[in-house]
């Protein structure tokens, strides 16, 4: 009798219910998990809840034409008598063209609707995706950077004070209404991420941290500079002067727990309980008289260039002897009208004179308010200018 061949023993199923130690076996038909919808298939296909896989074949493959030898044995199935009686008008040929049109027709078909049943992940548009990149939030005292077709002046560059947050820190106040003419203190604190009070900054200018206070009309200008207790708290004796809102700055330069430095301008906003009359913004004007010093500049801002601003002080019209204030021979702020956006200006190194010089770059159109803080015989006096930059 002839030799049956051993019988092997069934490997053992594996934990996600394969056979193990035979290669070339196949599972049964009925051993594939049904494809539910968005289930990757064989060949990393996916497909509806009711595709199966058929017999041997592979992957079910939608829309997509049998073989040719399918087709042909298929053809070759059908009957070439008479149909009810009659003779059969077309011959195997056109049966055959009839059928190849009939399957293109029929595959175009489920193709669509498969297609339409399992739209694919959506591409956001060219429109979306620019709004996305315009909407996204800006850390104040950043430095410039393009926003392609954006207007918002909220949104310019280079403009600090426009948020309570940015760069990871938070102004935190610890009164915000002020008594109008009463003497108070501004209290309040520079947190971290993870609601910490800062304690390490950066010395700018001589200071640890620069306070600028200023009324929403632009007027009532004061730059301070509050000192700091061991536990973070920062006190300044404040005034305000008029009813109405009023902007504080905190400019500063925070110094992480890895040495890293951050430089940010803070702003938040104060009350003074009354009538607001808010006063119109003076004409725009390149010269000054503030105490009998005449101030004057030579330049005009433009937006996103940087180009030098050059002033002069002079007194009974001889040149005025500038003294180094805050490590420079004179401090420039510049303050937006409308939003109050902030702009604080460095000086360029120069030697004793009675001239000082400032790049300065409008980050967008509008009318600024600029504040020049000088020095002489130990007094520091503010002369103001308004300037156009279009």
């Amino acid at each position: 009798m002839p030799e049956h061949p051993p019988t092997l023993p069934v490997p053992p199923e594996s934990a996600d219910g394969e056979r193990s130690g035979v290669t070339d076996a196949q599972p049964a038909a009925d051993a594939r998990p049904p494809v539910r919808d968005g289930d990757p298939v064989e060949g990393g296909r996916s497909g509806p809840a009711d595709a199966r896989p058929v017999g041997d074949a592979g992957p079910p493959v939608f829309g997509v034409r049998p073989a040719d030898d399918e087709r042909a044995e298929l053809i070759d199935a059908l009957p070439t008598g008479a149909v009810g009686g009659q003779p059969v008008g077309a011959d195997r040929s056109t049966l055959r063209l009839a059928l190849t049109v009939g399957g293109l027709v029929l595959a175009v078909l489920l193709g669509f609707g498969l297609g339409r049943a399992n739209p694919g992940p959506s591409t956001p548009s060219a429109t979306s995706a620019a709004a996305a990149t315009v909407d996204h939030p800006h850390a104040p005292g950043t430095g410039a950077h393009d926003h392609g077709a954006a207007t918002d002046q909220a949104a310019d560059s280079g403009a600090g004070g426009l948020s309570v947050s940015s760069g990871g820190y938070t102004l935190t106040p610890s009164a915000v209404e002020f008594g109008v003419g009463r003497a108070g203190e501004f209290r309040f604190q520079v947190r971290d991420e993870r609601r910490r009070p800062v304690t390490r900054f950066g010395v700018v200018h001589d200071k640890p941290l620069h306070l600028v206070v200023v009324r929403r009309d632009l007027s009532g200008y004061q730059h301070l500079h509050p000192t700091m207790a061991p536990d973070g708290t920062w006190s300044v004796p404040l005034t305000l002067g008029q009813p109405g809102v009023w902007r504080a700055y905190a400019d500063f330069t925070a110094v992480a727990d890895d040495g890293r430095q951050t430089a940010a301008t803070l702003g938040v906003d104060l009350v003074a309980p009354g009538g607001y009359a808010p006063r119109p913004l003076p004409a725009p004007a390149t010269t000054t008289t503030v105490d009998g010093f005449s101030v004057g500049y030579e330049g005009t801002p433009e937006v996103g260039k940087a180009l030098p601003l050059r002033f002069t002080v002079s007194a009974g019209g001889a040149p005025a002897a500038l003294e180094r204030y805050l490590g420079a021979y004179g401090h420039l702020v510049a303050l937006r009208e409308g939003d109050l956006g902030y702009l604080h200006v460095h000086p360029v190194a120069t030697p004793a004179g009675d001239t000082v010089t400032f790049w300065v770059t409008a980050p967008g159109p509008g009318r600024y308010r600029m504040y020049l803080d000088f020095q002489v015989a130990g007094v520091v006096r503010t002369a103001e200018f308004t300037v156009t930059v279009s």
